[in-house]
């Protein structure tokens, strides 16, 4: 995955409303753009940038049939950003082991501190 793919994905899923409707579009196999608009409590222009957004990053792939556009998810590429994202920050796969880190002080848990009562 290229850099920019990647901070276009980033990008993509940074906005709280977007994530909602890629959520949303992922729980189904495909999704009407008329069926999203009725599930968001915003206007129909904003989904559809929404979704544009969402294409662009390579989240969403659409179908146009007639005068209606369906989306569906591209899990794939979603895997290739968890990927990178895990890569970048040198963090390892789900279900492989991790390397502890060197014990010293700083690998001690402290016990949270009760808050002061007013």
């Amino acid at each position: 995955m290229d850099a920019e793919q990647f901070q276009r994905i980033a990008k993509a899923l940074a906005d709280p409303r977007r994530f909602e409707i890629l959520e949303h579009i992922a729980k189904q196999a495909e999704v009407g753009c008329r069926r999203l608009c009725g599930c968001f409590p915003v206007r129909q222009a904003t989904i559809s940038h929404h979704l544009k957004e969402l294409a662009s990053a390579g989240l969403v792939e659409s179908r146009r049939e007639g005068q209606f556009v369906y989306y569906r998810t591209r899990p794939a590429v979603l895997d290739a950003y968890m990927t990178e994202l895990r890569r970048r920050v040198d963090m390892p796969a789900l279900g492989t082991k991790s390397v502890d880190a060197p014990a010293g002080p700083r690998a001690t848990r402290r016990k949270p501190v009760a808050a002061k009562r007013a």
